[in-house]
């Protein structure tokens, strides 16, 4: 595996294999730095190369008194535990929390799960959808005249998920160098979502903001701020918010001029939504991005995930790597002096873990 010089390069962690919100948890500290021991069942299949990238895999039954051995072993000289079974499940196992932080009081021992160590939930079955299903996060998402749109997994597993989760290692860390103590991490998607709806609970009374499906200025209903499809099909996305910005947008397209009027009355909404949907209409994306991007017009193209890669400005910023015949995101965000790096994974994990145990 290639070296890191990251912000965290000298943390050992301890992955128990998932799926989800956890590897990709796990994925965010191994590019700033971190080691990672992952112990899985089978230590050769590989589900996503992207997210699983940066591990030491180490295949361990954890249910045999060898397996539970090792996995001692391994989080007796970790920093981070982090595992995503459901609740009492590491508990069976002999690895739960009471048993490998009073082995090792500096352990940081993160719990990833969809609803939570407690709440009658708690045991259920789930998926992203359920979760963020309770938050008001996917009631706010779709048409006003059809059923909620799932917005793939970003907003549980990931938003409300893996990057909490990671925020809540580095705050138990960064509080670890004050008290000397590891703690337990509660970690679940339905605590992150709610955050993530924290600035539209704030406003819930503000018809402006308002989370009622296909409603609000960001919600799609207003004609500034929405997709529109092109001439060829393809799509472009608007976000003129603010008043110069929205001038500089009729201006450089062409809008006609009673678009200008009374921008923010929600009266204007759909029928200056069908003029600019015409409007843009009348020409393809490129020709749209070639006259709008890089303007204070708030313009983007809307771009499948297979050109995303292609788009200059992320090719200028190198926001994709290339290694070994895959595509993988860069490492985000970015340090100057401690650059996050994407690394391989191998297959020595129980040798980084003889290594950590002769480590002082």
């Amino acid at each position: 595996m290639t070296q890191s010089k990251g912000p965290l390069t000298g943390l050992k962690v301890v992955e128990f294999v998932g799926i989800g919100p956890g590897p990709h948890a796990t994925m965010l500290l191994a590019d700033m730095g971190a080691e990672i021991v992952r112990i899985e069942r089978h230590g050769s299949s590989t589900l996503n190369p992207v997210v699983e990238r940066a591990r030491h895999r180490v295949a361990v039954d954890i249910r045999s008194e060898e397996g539970r051995k090792f996995c001692l072993q391994a989080a007796s000289k970790a920093d981070v535990l982090i595992e995503g079974f459901r609740p009492g499940v590491m508990e069976r196992l002999g690895l739960g929390p009471d048993v490998l932080c009073e082995q090792n009081g500096r352990l940081v021992y993160a719990r990833m799960t969809g609803w939570g160590q407690e709440g009658p939930l708690a045991k259920a079955a789930g998926h992203d959808i359920n979760y963020i299903a309770i938050t008001g996060a996917l009631d706010a998402v779709g048409k006003a005249d059809e059923t909620a749109t799932p917005p793939q997994n970003l907003v549980g597993d990931f938003g409300g998920g893996s990057m909490y989760c990671a925020f809540g290692i580095l705050a138990a860390l960064y509080e670890r160098e004050c008290s000397g103590k590891g703690q337990v991490i509660d970690a679940a998607i339905v605590d992150g979502a709610t955050s993530l709806m924290s600035f539209f609970f704030g406003v819930r009374h503000s018809p402006r903001f308002s989370t009622d499906r296909g409603q609000g200025i960001l919600g799609g209903a207003a004609h500034f701020y929405r997709c529109y499809e092109c001439a060829d099909g393809r799509e472009i996305s608007v976000g003129a918010i603010e008043a110069k910005f929205y001038a500089e947008l009729l201006e450089k397209s062409g809008a006609p001029a009673e678009l200008a009027q009374d921008q923010q009355d929600p009266s204007n909404f759909g029928d200056y939504s069908d003029k600019l949907a015409a409007l843009f209409k009348t020409k393809t994306a490129a020709q749209w991005t070639e006259m709008l991007e890089g303007s204070d017009a708030c313009f983007a193209p809307v771009l499948p995930v297979d050109e995303a890669r292609e788009h200059p400005h992320l090719k200028a910023r190198g926001s994709y790597v290339e290694r070994d015949g895959t595509w993988h995101t860069a490492p985000a965000p970015r340090f100057s002096r401690t650059p996050g790096t994407i690394r391989d994974s191998d297959m020595s994990g129980d040798n980084v873990v003889e290594r950590w145990l002769t480590e002082n």
